[in-house]
C-alpha cells in the first residue's frame, strides 16, 4: 500500500505528509517533510521525519496522547 494520509502546513515552504507505505515487504507510517526545491515545480520529500512500522501505531499515539496532555496541563496548548 502506498496511501498519502494527511498533508498540513508546516511553514511557507513545507508541509508534513502521513502516509502509509510498504517497503521491502514491510507496512509503515511515514511522516515527513516536504519540500519545494528549486528547479522542480512540486514538492520533494526530505530526509527529516520518521518512519515506524504500522504495528507501533497504538505506542506512537499513546506517546503523542501523553504529550498533548502534558502541554495542556502547562497551558501551551489549548
Amino acid at each position: 500500500m502506498d496511501q498519502t494520509v494527511a498533508v498540513f502546513p508546516k511553514n511557507k515552504f513545507q508541509e508534513v505528509r502521513v502516509g502509509i507505505r510498504e517497503f521491502k515487504g514491510n507496512d509503515l507510517l511515514d511522516i515527513r517533510i516536504w519540500t519545494n526545491a528549486q528547479g522542480v515545480d512540486q514538492m520533494v520529500p526530505t530526509a527529516k521525519g520518521v518512519t515506524v512500522n504500522i504495528h507501533l501505531l497504538p505506542q506512537l499515539l499513546k506517546a503523542l496522547q501523553d504529550a498533548e496532555k502534558i502541554l495542556k496541563e502547562s497551558k501551551m496548548l489549548e
